[in-house]
């Protein structure tokens, strides 16, 4: 008898444990799928709260990796079935412009978050500065939200906004590194033309030429860079970029098109130490 009591502790206490760590699973699995975001705002509506995110907690001037979430305000419950879409607009005082950005996606593998980017070519300024409206569906019905973001500028230059020698107007945007060291890094650039105020589209099959210069270093170079080629599957512009040394690094470019005419930029010479167009990086 006491030998079966015994088998019966066992037993209840495993399958006690067990749904336990089920439980305990699920719920953590959902709050894990954020654990490597900071939240920058919510943006709410009268049915959802739309929780924003990014790696380092603000959204800033240049290309942005923006992770959204959300929750149902009656219930508490995350929202899993959602399709999104985003309108970022520059409010100025005589005119309003959007900017580059991607679709949203749900993150593969993950049950709760959403992701695309916006690549933001101005900071918010005084009383100049950006909306975002976020418009969606859940079960057959549309929701709108809508609320100011702030957009930090950027220290250094990593996008450009230019006129081509061919007369379009294009948005060039630094991607990687976020965290370059010294070595050879990957580096990735989205590049964009302007259809109107509101509207860009991705600008495929250019070259942009590599020329990484250190100005307080006789303006020296680097080895074994490549020049930045379109990737269909990314989107993007992608290549090489050899950094010998830590420090101030201004990234010479001239963009070509597909006819391998020149768009924009210029080589750098003895005579000429810079590119019009350029990236800079400090680290």
């Amino acid at each position: 008898m006491k030998t079966n009591i015994f088998l019966y502790t066992i037993l209840f206490s495993i399958f006690f444990i067990s749904c336990t760590d089920d439980n305990d699973d699920g719920q953590y699995d959902l709050n894990k799928e954020i654990e490597d975001l900071i939240k920058i705002q919510e943006i709410t509506n009268e049915t959802h709260t739309i929780e924003v995110y990014s790696v380092d907690g603000i959204i800033s001037q240049g290309y942005n990796d923006i992770t959204l979430r959300i929750t149902e305000k009656a219930t508490n419950n995350f929202v899993t079935n959602a399709s999104l879409e985003w309108k970022p607009v520059m409010h100025m005082t005589d005119k309003m412009h959007s900017c580059p950005n991607s679709d949203i996606e749900k993150v593969e593998g993950k049950q709760t978050i959403y992701m695309g980017y916006i690549v933001f070519q101005m900071a918010s300024m005084g009383n100049e500065g950006w909306t975002l409206t976020l418009n969606y569906n859940i079960d057959g019905v549309n929701y709108v939200a809508e609320d100011e973001i702030h957009v930090m500028p950027s220290d250094k230059r990593v996008v450009s906004v230019f006129m081509g020698e061919d007369g379009i107007k294009y948005v060039l945007a630094l991607k990687d590194p976020l965290n370059p060291e010294v070595k050879v890094n990957d580096i990735s650039a989205g590049l964009y033309k302007m259809e109107d105020m509101m509207n860009f589209s991705i600008v495929e099959n250019y070259l942009i030429e590599l020329d990484p210069r250190m100005p307080s270093m006789g303006n020296h170079s680097s080895p074994n860079n490549e020049d930045l080629t379109y990737d269909v599957h990314e989107e993007m512009y992608s290549g090489k970029l050899s950094l010998t040394m830590t420090g101030y690094w201004k990234l010479n470019l001239r963009l070509l098109n597909e006819n391998h005419e020149l768009v924009k930029g210029e080589l750098v010479t003895d005579d000429n130490e810079s590119s019009s167009l350029f990236f800079e990086l400090e680290f």
